[in-house]
């Protein structure tokens, strides 16, 4: 694919999740009244403003992210210091449940804009496949699966990796998510025989057919069902309960320090772009959808400087009755960016390893 239109892709893929969370937070902060000084389609200089009411809504040069400016964060007042704000009206003055929810709405639109978009990706094709619970239909002859004792018929429940997390297993696709980073160390799997509960450990080998790891096992078909515009919104919501499953497992892993060689940052995300949208508009969309869907669940973990960490810092403050010393809410903060943003070198530095090979 031409580098300019895959650049373009990329840009205008982070542009539109950005600018859909923080359009979350300017329709909540103006439904509850909090003064709004500006919206902003992109970064860096101005290209075009109009201001509607009291709030600026500006493109900007560069069209990378997007941000909303409310009266009451540290920013937004620094920003806009002649701005005279109305009493009442900034987001400091406002009770807790209403902060809770301004602070949320961005998570609420990466959903909706996720689940959307799925659910419209089902209705274009016209069916859907359900996955097949997590029974074992044949196992592969010489194959780790073999070697360690898994049968047909064997139904998977759990599934434990070496450093001790695990995830309960419903579905077939459920299985694959959850073993989707283990590679050659060893798993176990706890499986329902005859009306017994086994623990079996196996270890993938390298498929070079299939170019991934495998331990040599094969589900029941999956169920094939029409779609219409109907019932296209139920299985957007069953792609998105599987993704997130998925997602969250994998953000637990990062954190507590296993399967951060599975993270991706910019350089990762162009790369997927090229590739999801050499598969046409279809594999575009559905990258767009998943990447929204993971940077709402991101900003759902209680870190100061994610939404997740704004709110629990709010519902603190409301159970002290007391805002959060200012000196140590700023300390936090920059031991977390700093935290983040080592992450992000390392990150970036990885992908660049992936790829030159």
């Amino acid at each position: 694919m031409n580098t300019i239109v895959t650049i373009i892709l990329f840009v205008l893929l982070l542009t539109v999740i950005i600018c859909i969370h923080e359009a979350g937070h300017l329709f909540a902060a103006k439904k509850f009244g909090v003064y709004c000084f500006e919206y902003s389609f992109g970064m860096g200089p101005v290209l075009f403003q109009r201001k509607k009411n009291e709030t600026l809504y500006s493109i900007r040069a560069l069209p990378v992210g997007g941000y909303v400016s409310m009266a009451g964060e540290q920013d937004g007042d620094a920003a806009y210091p002649d701005v005279e704000v109305p009493e009442g009206r900034r987001l400091t003055d406002q009770k807790p449940w209403k902060k809770v929810i301004i602070m949320l709405a961005g998570v609420f639109m990466n959903f909706l804009l996720a689940f959307v978009i799925f659910s419209m990706i089902v209705l274009s094709n016209g069916a859907y496949a359900k996955s097949p619970k997590a029974e074992i239909r044949s196992v592969t002859a010489g194959s780790p699966a073999e070697t360690a004792g898994l049968e047909a018929g064997d139904v998977i429940t759990k599934v434990i990796l070496s450093d001790g997390s695990s995830s309960k297993v419903k579905t077939f696709t459920d299985l694959q998510y959850a073993m989707a980073s283990v590679q050659e160390e060893p798993v176990t799997l706890e499986v329902m025989r005859e009306g017994e509960t086994l623990d079996i450990t196996v270890t993938p080998v390298w498929n070079e057919e299939y170019q991934s790891w495998m331990i040599g096992i094969q589900g029941p078909d999956a169920q094939i069902v029409k779609v219409n515009l109907l019932n296209c919104w139920v299985y957007g919501i069953d792609e998105m309960h599987t993704l997130t499953k998925a997602t969250w497992s994998a953000f637990v892993r990062i954190f507590t320090g296993d399967g951060i060689n599975q993270l991706s940052g910019p350089v990762g995300i162009y790369s997927a772009t090229e590739q999801s949208a050499s598969y046409g508009i279809i594999g575009y969309l559905f990258l767009i959808a998943e990447l929204s869907l993971n940077i709402g669940i991101f900003n759902l973990i209680p870190l100061p400087v994610l939404d997740g960490g704004q709110v629990v810092i709010t519902i603190v403050e409301a159970i002290i009755h007391k805002p959060v010393n200012e000196k140590v809410k700023i300390g936090i903060m920059t031991v977390t960016w700093a935290l983040l943003i080592t992450l992000m070198i390392f990150v970036t530095w990885h992908d660049i390893a992936r790829l030159a090979g």
